[in-house]
């Protein structure tokens, strides 16, 4: 009888242990999923944050004249450009044909690369700024970051010596210059950049000693 009882009351404690543990697991997944859900709604909260600032820098950027490709009618209008955008790809030409095939290239990525900015200014009606930044061959693309010139593409070379190079071509050399952003295939990189040392809009300290076309 004794026994017995004593086989109860220990049954009784091991239930009730039993049910503690359980009751805590229970309150442990609950936990865990409040855990997630909130997680889910940072995250969720951080990426909304993340694509509100990025429709406000597509808005500033349009507003700046990105997107399109266009054309520089002064020498003033390339500094403040300079000034209002950090990357920005300028063409100097002239009337030829080598320069109207970069044209076509460069119209393209200006409206797949918002990020930066695409101008062209005539090189023979901008003397001092052909002066300054020793452009001698035209074409010649100034890569523009935060101010300063910090590469060129010069003439065709670097695009494989043709006028048959493709648009991608162009798109890699920019981005190995950092001027674009770019997300496939290509030499963005490659510790060693190709281009003339680089100089500073308001004091160029290139050396391009090219021949002219």
């Amino acid at each position: 009888m004794e026994n017995a009882v004593v086989q109860e009351i220990i049954e009784k404690q091991v239930l009730t242990v039993a049910k503690a543990v359980e009751d805590t697991i229970d309150e442990e997944i609950s936990a865990l999923d409040r855990l997630d859900l909130d997680d889910l709604e940072v995250l969720r909260e951080r990426r909304l944050q993340q694509m509100k600032k990025m429709a406000e820098k597509r808005r500033r950027w349009m507003a700046l004249g990105h997107g399109e490709y266009s054309e520089l009618l002064s020498e003033k209008d390339f500094f403040a450009a300079v000034k209002c955008s950090d990357r920005l790809v300028c063409h100097f030409y002239r009337e030829n044909w080598p320069c109207k095939v970069m044209d076509k290239h460069l119209n393209v990525l200006a409206k797949q690369h918002i990020e930066t900015r695409f101008v062209k200014i005539h090189a023979e009606k901008s003397p001092f700024l052909a002066e300054k930044l020793k452009i001698v061959v035209l074409p010649t693309i100034a890569l523009v970051k935060n101010t300063k010139v910090d590469d060129y593409v010069v003439g065709f070379d670097e695009l494989g010596g043709t006028d048959e190079f493709t648009t991608e071509e162009l798109e890699e050399r920019l981005a190995k210059s950092q001027v674009i952003f770019f997300e496939g295939e290509s030499s963005v990189n490659s510790s060693k950049a190709t281009g003339q040392p680089k100089g500073s809009v308001r004091q160029s300290t290139n050396t391009n000693s090219s021949d002219s076309d």
